[in-house]
């Protein structure tokens, strides 16, 4: 039955209901007497609270999409709403369902593609510095050695110097172009990919210490790719954001997959918004159907969860 008939049918009811107290024996006396008027105060209550009631129990599905609409985050998939009620209540509600599956879907595969353009783009800056900008200044340090070699004695300190520099710069740029493009991935595989990780966030300031799991299931490229790009950036915040002095970086199978754990002895995140960084990560989790949770660490801090399911790697 329609919601309009519906609500019009309890509404009739109730006014039914008035109209045979007041064509029944009851009458009104004049004045009211105060029975009189505690039989009709009575009579509306009554008609009030079971008009209250039946429009709760009516129009209680509604309220329940209305929470869920409030609350639906699609980087955090959940539980549908339950579909009650009946006629367009139910049918509202289906709809709904069928729309976060739909938006859902188009969010992954839109996420895919920029993600896969971004790697792209990341490759290709890489490359730029590697064979642009690095093999300028290594021909500069070659120069600035040939230079520094027939300079007077008075010169050769200061273009000593100056060849440092030269070098710091260059080993920069070669960081920054192996964050781009992890090659130790592509060539060695995960498990040194995210050691050599490790290695390059260590430092005086902070410590990371690395279990990875020599029994790991076979993985695919992409998942491989979403576990690196998933720790890196949760080494980059536990360095940029936390005050944190140790970092623990491990990777095991369990029951439900592969599971990834970044965790810290930091300051926490507590009610911090999240940034570009956390939903970047949220995004390549729901690439390849993944679980990530980010929360209070065993040792205060903060604690970089993703479990990567099994059954998606055999699909």
């Amino acid at each position: 039955m329609p919601l309009f008939w519906r609500i019009f049918l309890l509404n009739a009811v109730v006014l039914t209901a008035a109209t045979a107290l007041l064509l029944g024996p009851v009458t009104v006396s004049t004045p009211v007497l105060l029975t009189e008027a505690a039989v009709l105060t009575a009579g509306l209550a009554a008609m009030l609270i079971a008009n209250g009631v039946l429009l709760r129990v009516g129009l209680g599905p509604l309220q329940r999409l209305t929470r869920a609409m409030t609350t639906t985050d699609l980087l955090r998939p959940g539980a549908r709403p339950a579909v009650g009620g009946q006629g367009e209540i139910a049918e509202l509600i289906t709809t709904f369902n069928a729309m976060l599956d739909r938006l859902e879907a188009e969010r992954a595969v839109s996420a895919a593609r920029a993600l896969s353009a971004q790697e792209a783009e990341r490759h290709r800056i890489a490359q730029e510095l590697h064979d642009e900008v690095g093999q300028t200044l290594t021909a500069v340090l070659l120069e600035l050695k040939r230079v520094a070699d027939h300079a007077p004695p008075a010169l050769r300190d200061d273009l000593h110097q100056v060849q440092e520099t030269t070098r710091t710069g260059l080993d920069e740029i070669r960081r920054i172009a192996r964050r781009l493009r992890p090659g130790v991935l592509e060539e060695l595989g995960l498990s040194s990919a995210l050691k050599a990780l490790t290695n390059e966030f260590t430092g005086p300031a902070l410590t990371v210490r690395h279990h990875i799991d020599a029994d790991l299931p076979l993985l695919s490229r992409d998942t491989e790719l979403v576990l690196y790009r998933v720790a890196q950036e949760g080494l980059t915040n536990a360095v940029r954001h936390s005050g944190a002095d140790r970092v623990d970086l491990t990777l095991t199978p369990t029951s439900a997959g592969v599971e990834l754990n970044v965790s810290d002895d930091g300051n926490g995140i507590h009610d911090a918004p999240e940034g570009a960084g956390i939903s970047g990560m949220r995004e390549r989790a729901l690439l390849i159907g993944a679980a990530l949770s980010l929360g209070p660490g065993p040792e205060r801090g903060t604690e970089v969860r993703l479990v990567v399911p099994t059954h998606h790697e055999s699909g």
